[in-house]
């Protein structure tokens, strides 16, 4: 499996940032670790064995960035200083890791301009990845969220203003006007939601998610597992294996 490291000082969160690539050609893949988690979590929790067979044929590259949980939804400090913070690190995605996935997968696929990427993520990797996917429909066109929490009442208990709605879907998404041209996008696109609703799973805000999607017909798969699947790893293993062949 071709992998590829980088970095760069991004500007936007004033750090050096870190990200790695497995994969040589096909669609991108952004992958959101859980909480507080690394690029490097992808291949150290063992998901590259799930997706290799599409890496190594070349159907897909999977991109791996770092979170900045510890900074925000893990941190107790101010929760105006903390949504800020969470702020900065999503244009730093949609602004410079984006374009940076674009230009990679044009190079390696010999392509004028990428169809979308795709987001990943599992428990808040996949509340992150479901934000990105109905906030920026223009760059992302597909997400596979396994186990995610969809209110920001999780990171921001008892509080609100105007960046904490923008990052909660459950809450904006239940504001789409009807005739949003979003609407139409998402429905273009592959959207996959699973929750168990064993141990340590949390479902109510998907269920509240999938209330709010049927009302307005917009198409996601919200795919409820049963009370045996608890939140862990190797159930999102599974989960991955069975949806990889739907988003891609």
């Amino acid at each position: 499996m071709e992998t590829y490291y980088t970095k760069w000082f991004s500007p936007r969160l004033n750090r050096e940032m870190e990200i790695k690539v497995w994969g040589h050609a096909g669609r991108p893949v952004l992958f959101i670790p859980c909480q507080d988690g690394r690029f490097y979590d992808f291949e150290n929790y063992k998901m590259t064995d799930v997706w290799a067979p599409y890496i190594d044929n070349g159907q897909c590259m999977v991109f791996s960035i770092d979170t900045m949980d510890l900074e925000t939804y893990s941190a107790t400090h101010d929760a105006r200083t903390r949504i800020c913070r969470h702020e900065d690190w999503m244009a730093y995605i949609h602004e410079e890791v984006v374009p940076f996935i674009r230009e990679m997968t044009n190079t390696r696929n010999g392509w004028e301009g990428v169809p979308g990427i795709i987001t990943f993520g599992c428990s808040l990797g996949a509340t992150h990845a479901v934000n990105l996917y109905f906030r920026f429909p223009d760059a992302f066109d597909g997400v596979l969220a396994l186990s995610g929490i969809y209110t920001t009442e999780y990171g921001f208990p008892g509080y609100m203003d105007e960046k904490v709605y923008q990052n909660s879907p459950v809450h904006y998404m239940d504001n789409l006007p009807g005739d949003h041209p979003f609407i139409a996008q998402y429905n273009r696109h592959k959207a996959v939601i699973v929750v168990g609703q064993g141990p340590w799973e949390i479902p109510d805000s998907t269920f509240r998610l999938r209330d709010i999607c049927h009302r307005k017909g917009i198409s996601v798969w919200f795919d409820i597992w049963g009370h045996d699947v608890k939140h862990d790893w190797d159930w999102w293993y599974k989960q991955t294996a069975y949806h990889i062949p739907h988003v891609l």
